[in-house]
Parts: C-alpha cells; structure tokens; sequence
C-alpha cells in the first residue's frame, strides 16, 4: 500500500535517497549531551574539526542557540530540507531534545524533523516526539542477540537501574524493537544504522537486517567501524567487504551506500 507522507519524506531526505542527496541537504543540532548506554566503539572526549564521525560536535547549543543558528543556516542555504537531533550523546536522554524539537517546528514547519537515537527510550518519547513533528527516526541496532550485544555494550543504563552483559543488551533491542513497530504504525520513516564490527557483529547482520525488516524498518545503513574507545585495537573493515556485505542484505532490506558518517553539528549537503 502506498504511503504518500512516507513517500514525500523518502524522495527529500537525502539519507533515505541516494538522489536526493544531490539537491537537498540537513543540519544537525547538538543539544544532547548526556548517554544512557555505553558502546565499546564510542568516544566523544575530544573534536577535530576535520574529524567526520557520530558523537562529535565543536560545541554544545541551548534550544534556543539552535533555532537561533538555525535561522541563520536556512536563510543562507535554501537546499535544507531536513533538520535532526542526533547527539553528541542520545537524544531522547536530553530533555533539552524535544524542547529543541517544538521550537523548530513551530518556526519551520515545512522542514522534515529527524532524529537519530540508541532506541532504549524511543517507545515511550514517541507521543512527545510526534507533537514535536518528527516524521524520520534513526535507531542504531548493532545487534539483536543478547550474546552479540553483550560484547559491544558496556551496560544499559535505564530507569535508575543499570544493566550489563546479556541483561542490558536483551533490554536494548526488546525496546528497539517496540520502538520501530510503534514507530512505523504512527506512520513515520524508519532508518536502522548498524557498525560493523570484525569478528565481533559482522556474521550477525543478516539476523540484525531480517529483524529489523520485520519491525518495520525501511532502510539499512551499515556502517564501517571506527577503531576507538575499547574497540581501538581493532582494524576497520575494508570497503570490499562492506560492499559484499550491503549487497548481500540488499535483498532483505533496503541499503544506504552513501553515508558520510556525520557530526553531531555536521550542516550542509552530504557531500
């Protein structure tokens, strides 16, 4: 069945479309500071301005700061079509998210609001968030197994409580998975982002890609690893076997091959 509001947000995010990354671009606004988990694979203790990565951000905004900086960049740029919370830390861990979130869409109606977020918290956030006018959510699901997750998190912190091992990483993807069902039934657009991490996740995506298929999701963005944080001694895949992978999983669900792995400030066109 045809969906027109999905179908209008995939032909002008560039994420979600390879084309439309040619003609329209997106802002990010760092106002998320604050973690609820812990991958292996993170750090934000420090910013390059030539650093081109997730959880990087040359400094951190107020609500009002982004609409403010917000303006600034729409008017200098007419090709912004979407603008997005997706760090430094995790969005929905940040009150400062919504309320960003309210005040842009109030301004900007006709923007696509997005979101880019670990999914431990999307479920519940999802009635503020469609108020704030969020259309496009990004979840970032590395794994669905216990097991596997296990390995790339550190622990989960929710509700007061903390979880580590098996326990945290049930408790990640039984949220993520409520999440993107819940989210896909309001009618939104679902991106899932998954690091590909050797000898650790990389024979597990095909499981990752049918799940979240399932879920609801519409695209699959894997992503390279970058070695850092506990996951430094690590070496990065090769493009090649990136490439093999996507074509592989193409089937199952639909893939991104043109993501540039952006800043929590990153602005501008993807190239």
């Amino acid at each position: 069945m045809r969906d027109p509001a999905c179908e209008e947000i995939t032909r002008e995010h560039p994420c979600y479309n390879k084309a439309a990354a040619r003609w329209f671009g997106r802002v990010h606004l760092p106002v998320a500071p604050d973690c609820n988990i812990k991958c292996r694979y993170c750090t934000r203790l420090y910013d390059c301005a030539n650093e081109n990565r997730p959880g990087v951000t040359s400094r951190l905004m107020t609500p009002g700061e982004a609409l403010e900086y917000l303006k600034r960049v729409v008017e200098r740029d007419g090709r912004i079509r979407v603008v997005g919370v997706a760090g430094p830390g995790e969005p929905l861990a940040n009150k400062a998210t919504i309320y960003t979130l309210q005040l842009v869409h109030h301004r900007f109606p006709e923007l696509i609001k997005c979101i880019s977020t670990n999914g431990l918290l999307l479920a519940e956030k999802l009635p503020e968030l469609q108020e704030a006018g969020v259309r496009a959510v990004t979840v970032t699901v590395n794994a669905v197994s216990p097991v596997v997750g296990s390995r790339i998190y550190d622990y989960v912190s929710y509700r007061g409580q903390v979880y580590k091992g098996t326990a945290g990483a049930e408790l990640l993807w039984r949220a993520q998975h409520a999440g993107i069902r819940l989210v896909r039934e309001l009618g939104m657009v679902v991106k899932v982002n998954s690091v590909l991490i050797p000898g650790v996740n990389d024979d597990h995506l095909e499981e990752v890609a049918r799940a979240v298929k399932a879920a609801g999701a519409h695209v699959m963005n894997i992503i390279p690893l970058i070695p850092q944080g506990k996951f430094a001694g690590l070496l990065p895949p090769p493009p090649e076997r990136v490439n093999l992978l996507r074509q592989k999983l193409s089937p199952i669900i639909e893939q991104m091959t043109h993501c540039r792995r952006c800043r929590a400030d990153a602005v501008g066109m993807l190239s």
